[in-house]
């Protein structure tokens, strides 16, 4: 899919257009083939430029021809998949095409919110034609995204860890795993935007502008506090599991140690009324209160045999 807005010059105001024209900001959607080279050919930017940022594996960096100063920025930008009915945060590469002075592209596999944001028009300094602004923008955004993301990440762990106090359930357990590798994802995403974005801000890839490059310093600060976030969460979140795990293990202990408590509380009176069952001559085999002298026998030694591992802790 593929849409095409421009800035008013006069308002500012962001609409629909139906043609490419100087200025404008072109946003490619999963595109198809024919898409893709119908853009290229308009715009004049090589077919591999649009095609990286479409590759899922694809790493945050910086790609630039320097003949016509076609350059392309790709970034990481945080999206929710849907697996299993479950929600999984994860990252996809966002692809960012400064063509010349003529037009702003951005690519990507699916729709994500950094880019719904300018969409919906939820920025009201947004110019198509300021391109390093518009990129700085969109950097700026995606760091506020990951942050936004981060506390729904440790919302949904503090639940879990909630219900995990009460009841050591698998879905639970599960659910913190998924957390635990979105925050390493998120962790080694935010890590290589911090990369490109001050690679960016050196000022030898674009040219940086004084307003334009105080957008880009606060990108790069909220970058930073979402790296810190990240790392701080994952390693609550790794003592979490690790503390869970202990429990679920001592747990398990003590429940192996009851049934064998009881197991041999249970072969107590089993042993003795087996030995009397043979066909030997036993004591108490010609007495008319054999039985009851028998049973009396098996609970008093079934009572010693419970009060000695109640002693050693057998039986807690």
């Amino acid at each position: 899919m593929v849409k095409i807005y421009n800035s008013d010059l006069e308002t500012n105001q962001l609409k629909v257009v139906e043609k490419i024209e100087k200025g404008c900001w072109i946003n490619m959607t999963n595109p198809t083939e024919q898409e893709i080279k119908d853009i290229c050919k308009k715009t004049k930017i090589a077919e591999d430029f649009v095609r990286y940022s479409l590759d899922y594996e694809e790493k945050a960096r910086i790609d630039g021809e320097e003949e016509d100063g076609t350059i392309l920025f790709i970034i990481d930008v945080p999206i929710i998949e849907k697996e299993n009915n479950t929600e999984i945060y994860s990252t996809m590469p966002l692809g960012i095409i400064v063509v010349r002075d003529d037009y702003f592209i951005t690519v990507s596999l699916k729709s994500n919110l950094v880019i719904e944001y300018f969409e919906k028009k939820k920025l009201k300094t947004l110019s198509t034609y300021k391109k390093s602004r518009f990129l700085f923008q969109i950097m700026y955004s995606n760091a506020s995204h990951y942050l936004t993301y981060l506390k729904q990440i440790n919302k949904e762990t503090e639940i879990a860890e909630s219900i995990l106090k009460t009841s050591m359930k698998n879905r639970e357990l599960l659910k913190l795993l998924s957390l635990e590798k979105s925050l390493v994802y998120f962790t080694t995403s935010l890590k290589s935007n911090e990369l490109v974005m001050e690679k960016t801000l050196r000022g030898k890839i674009l040219k940086l502008y004084e307003e334009d490059g105080d957008i880009l310093e606060d990108a790069i600060v909220e970058n930073k506090q979402a790296i810190e976030m990240s790392k701080i969460y994952s390693d609550i979140l790794n003592g979490t599991m690790d503390a869970y795990a202990s429990i679920i293990s001592n747990n398990l202990n003590g429940v192996m140690k009851f049934l064998t408590s009881i197991t041999i509380i249970l072969a107590i009176p089993t042993l003795i009324a087996s030995l009397w069952g043979m066909n030997v001559p036993v004591p108490f085999q010609h007495n008319p209160y054999g039985f009851i002298i028998l049973s009396l026998i098996c609970i008093l030694v079934t009572l010693i045999a419970i009060l000695l591992l109640k002693k050693r802790d057998l039986l807690d």
